[in-house]
């Protein structure tokens, strides 16, 4: 048997090393920067539009880049794989128990209760939030009797609503066949978390949703009929989900980002950002990018910078949304600075058909 596996002892006595835990989630150091080392932990955990691989990269943009400690917590299944459809998974939640701020891109958690404990006493700490895409509708499948019931998306709109703003209602433009492009709201022009982000395209559709009085839009989704950048604006009607009343889809749009202030009931406040955008792919546009950079600044309070640097750290590759598409086999060191990968990510398809999802 191999000296590095075994140590014999003079007495006899075999010795095995104790084999090293493999990592449960990813933690990228600061570099020197505006961050200043604020540690920023961003929750993956969706089914559908692939958290898993964007969030590890935006994590290296925010550390490499701009001088956060980040560290990217997984749905993990006991092996210690990757699975985004365990939704009663939140490895090394202990990780909240240091944020400065939080990134969350999640669908229909039901979280132990310790993880639940820890993310809660974040939110009444006010810590500041950034919610993605399926974060409207972050949690589900506690029990009636449950003291994290109230986040359940279809109770009073749970989390979503009452925290981002918003909870989910519908596809606004039809899913894998209506892309979308955003337009400035007038009002916004000037406002800090939109320096150097223009015009953010996104292959994920429109949501219905509608933010609250008091939150800012800051930019609208126009509902397009193709699944290209340069793809028409979409002229058709639709009926709205809360009153039944039929509009244009693009009259007006649908806000796609807002800001608010949350109110926790300790009387502490978080800062939020919510998109609706945010697949794994939406993140590819470097407008997007620089948007949720730019909004972690802002929920720290820190100068926003004119144009920073969003440029991937290592190859991104991001898998196509849908339904049991991730990678299979993965592990958090996988995305460890400097590795690419591995596996194929799913294949884009061709802009036609496609089943529904939210």
């Amino acid at each position: 048997m191999r000296t590095s596996f075994l140590l014999v002892l003079l007495t006899g006595t075999l010795i095995v090393p104790t084999q090293q835990p493999a990592e449960s989630s990813m933690t990228y150091p600061a570099r020197s920067g505006p961050g200043g080392g604020r540690h920023v932990v961003l929750l993956s955990g969706d089914e559908e539009y692939r958290s898993e691989e964007a969030l590890p990269m935006l994590a290296k943009i925010l550390s490499q880049r701009h001088g956060f400690k980040t560290t990217v917590l997984f749905s993990l299944d006991p092996d210690g794989t990757i699975n985004p459809k365990n939704q009663k998974s939140l490895a090394n939640s202990e990780a909240l128990e240091t944020a400065d701020l939080i990134i969350m891109s999640l669908r229909f958690r039901a979280w132990p209760d310790d993880a639940m404990k820890r993310f809660e006493a974040k939110l009444l700490a006010g810590v500041p939030i950034i919610g993605l895409r399926t974060s409207t509708h972050a949690f589900n499948g506690f029990a009636a009797d449950s003291p994290w019931a109230r986040w359940n998306y279809n109770n009073k709109g749970g989390f979503g609503k009452q925290v981002l703003g918003e909870t989910w209602l519908t596809h606004w433009g039809r899913h894998k066949i209506e892309a979308t492009r955003t337009v400035t709201e007038a009002a916004a022009t000037g406002n800090p978390l939109l320096r150097g982000v223009g015009t953010i395209f996104g292959d994920t559709d429109v949501y219905e949703a509608y933010p609250p009085a008091d939150a800012t839009i800051l930019m609208r989704g126009l509902v397009l009929q193709g699944m290209t950048r340069d793809s028409p604006v979409a002229t058709y009607e639709k009926a709205r989900q809360p009153d039944k009343q039929r509009q244009g889809v693009n009259d007006p749009p649908m806000a796609v980002v807002w800001t608010r202030t949350n109110t926790n009931e300790n009387g502490r406040t978080n800062r939020v950002l919510t998109t609706t955008l945010g697949s794994a792919t939406d993140l590819e546009d470097e407008g997007l990018r620089r948007l949720i950079v730019n909004g972690v600044y802002w929920g720290l309070g820190l100068d926003v910078p004119a144009k920073g640097d969003v440029t991937v750290v290592d190859e991104y590759r991001p898998s196509f949304y849908g339904f049991d598409g991730f990678r299979k086999g993965l592990v958090p060191s996988d995305f460890a600075l400097g590795k690419k990968v591995p596996g194929e990510p799913l294949p884009r398809p061709a802009p036609a058909g496609g089943r529904g999802g939210h």
